[in-house]
């Protein structure tokens, strides 16, 4: 279980507060039923109320300031998606967006960094549905990278860059 005050990554919605754990007073819900209060990172009235016990959405803590840096240093080695089919592809991008997990988001990246540069070699345009994801997954994990590092989100992909460029 969470604590208070505790910070976590919850589904696609991304960083949240823990603000507290309650029950609900609603017809047709278990009195017993424990709920978290969870506060959108950079929202002041937000609110999600969520069961503890909620299956069907991924929550998990946010790395540590060490594991972020560990996860950048690995960039370099972590593989890319090689699916040829465009639907296999884009089922493969969701996937691993309801994961969750900082290197699945950089799986999809990295994948179509690749794809990109591929395309623009044959004079052709990034697909709506790379750039679809790609936004995702960038908004993923650079959200929870720069509040673990302190570098600001839209700073994020260069302050990467420049610490893989310095291997």
């Amino acid at each position: 279980m969470f604590e208070t005050g505790d910070y976590i990554v919850y589904g696609n919605t991304g960083i949240c507060q823990v603000m507290g754990v309650t029950t609900m007073n609603m017809d047709g819900i278990p009195k017993d039923r424990l709920y978290y209060i969870l506060r959108p990172d950079g929202q002041i009235e937000g609110k999600i109320f969520t069961p503890v016990e909620n299956g069907k959405l991924v929550m998990r803590r946010v790395m540590t300031k060490k594991d972020a840096e560990d996860l950048i240093t690995e960039i370099p080695e972590i593989e890319t998606l090689d699916i040829a089919d465009d639907k296999l592809r884009e089922e493969k991008y969701k996937e691993c967006l309801r994961s969750c997990e900082s290197r699945e988001m950089i799986r999809i990246i990295k994948t179509i960094y690749i794809r990109k540069k591929e395309r623009f070699a044959k004079g052709k345009k990034v697909t709506a549905t790379d750039e679809r994801y790609l936004k995702q997954a960038e908004d993923n994990l650079y959200s929870e990278l720069s509040m673990l590092l302190g570098v600001p989100k839209n700073k994020m992909e260069s302050y990467i860059t420049a610490r893989i460029n310095r291997k």
